[in-house]
Order: C-alpha cells, then sequence, then structure tokens
C-alpha cells in the first residue's frame, strides 16, 4: 500500500513534528512526511523540519488580520498543490474555521495535553494539579469545528505526583505525547480507524488488564 502523503502544521519549535518525523523513517510506516507549514516565519520547527531532508513552507497569517477564512483558502491552496491526504497539527496555534475543518474532515489529526473530555484548552497542566486528579494524560483526536471536541483515536495517561508542578507534569506528559501521536497517524494511515457515530473505532486494543492505578498502595 502506498504511504499516505502527510503535512504537519505547527508555529513553533514542533517537538511533536519531531516524534512524527522520526517515526516515519521507519520502512514499515504508512505515511510519509512530505511538508511541514507555519503561520509564523522562522518557527523553530521549519529548520528541524529542513534539516530532516522535508519541504517546508510558510502562510503567514498576520497579514490576513482577521479574515480567518481568507488565511486557510491559501493555506489549503498549498495543501492541494503538495497532493496532500492527512493533516497533523503539532502546536499550531490557530483556530481552524469550520470551513477549513470540513475540508479535511476526518482526515486531520490533533494531540491535546490532556485527557479529553476534561480540560479542553489552555493551562491543562495546572487546572489538573489544582483539581486534585490523580491521572493525567494527552489525547490524540481528529478535529472537528468545536475545539478538542473531535473523535478521540488514541489517549495515554500518567500518574499524577504529590509533589508535580506543572512543568514536571507537562515533561511527563509530553513524554506519552511523542508516543501516542506517532502510533495514532500509524492507525489513521493505514486504515485502521473508522468513524462510527461521531466515535473512533480500530482494530487496535489495550490488554484487557491494562490498568493504572495512582496513588498505589504498596
Amino acid at each position: 500500500m502506498a504511504r499516505r502523503r502527510v503535512a504537519i502544521l505547527i508555529s513553533g519549535r514542533g517537538s511533536n513534528m519531531t516524534a512524527l518525523i522520526e517515526a516515519a523513517k521507519a520502512k514499515d510506516y504508512p505515511a510519509e512526511i512530505v511538508l511541514v507549514m507555519s503561520n509564523i516565519a522562522g518557527a523553530g520547527g521549519l529548520a528541524k523540519a529542513g534539516d530532516a531532508g522535508i519541504e517546508t513552507a510558510t502562510v503567514e497569517s498576520k497579514p490576513f488580520g482577521k479574515d480567518r477564512e481568507a488565511f486557510e483558502r491559501k493555506l489549503n491552496e498549498t495543501l492541494i498543490a503538495h497532493n496532500i491526504e492527512l493533516v497533523c497539527l503539532a502546536g499550531f496555534l490557530r483556530l481552524l474555521t469550520p470551513w477549513f475543518v470540513r475540508q479535511w474532515e476526518g482526515r486531520m489529526l490533533n494531540i491535546h495535553p490532556a485527557l479529553l473530555p476534561s480540560y479542553k484548552g489552555l493551562h491543562t497542566h495546572e487546572r489538573a494539579l489544582a483539581d486534585g486528579v490523580k491521572i493525567h494524560g494527552a489525547t490524540v483526536h481528529f478535529v472537528v469545528p468545536e475545539m478538542d471536541s473531535g473523535p478521540i483515536i488514541m489517549q495515554g495517561a500518567v500518574a499524577v505526583r504529590d509533589d508535580d508542578t506543572p512543568d514536571t507534569l507537562a515533561t511527563r506528559v509530553l513524554g506519552v505525547e511523542h508516543c501516542i501521536y506517532p502510533n495514532s497517524l500509524r492507525l489513521v494511515a493505514s486504515g485502521r480507524t473508522r468513524l462510527e457515530n461521531g466515535v473512533c473505532k480500530s482494530d487496535a486494543s489495550g490488554s484487557p488488564d491494562d490498568a493504572l492505578i495512582s496513588p498505589e498502595v504498596i
């Protein structure tokens, strides 16, 4: 089966972008990262992508002002010109309009640093700590017009420690992100996911006895 052509959209350093690029180097990986595009000129991830031999592009959002759709039409033109089949958002700091999301329905993935549907939006680690949750994590989902609300493809969790700060928790969650994003793209690109009534199903499954309990009493 031909590898699916993937574009990654970034606004910054692109740490999840790097994880996807590394995973796609494997010969059996079903997706190929062919384009990294940023809405901010000079974003750190562009140089990293270039060093990895991947084509980069910049479509600056600033000149379009409040005309979000005009910016997105330019973005979309670039994606179509590169024959992109799947889009991965990796720290792309733009709220996308329903128009753009519709163009890529079921073909655009995002990663969020929380166990959705909990903690949509920003400052997820601070909010989780303030609530005293014992398990936290990250979610890869398909993008829908409503923010952080699309069908969930994969989740990964970490135990929250009593001495955690937002930074220490973020570091452990980032490790989970770098694992579940490449694996989610693997599932989607290989055709192993399907959407049923707004829920993502796949032929992959965790072990039936998988359990993360926190805190654990020894």
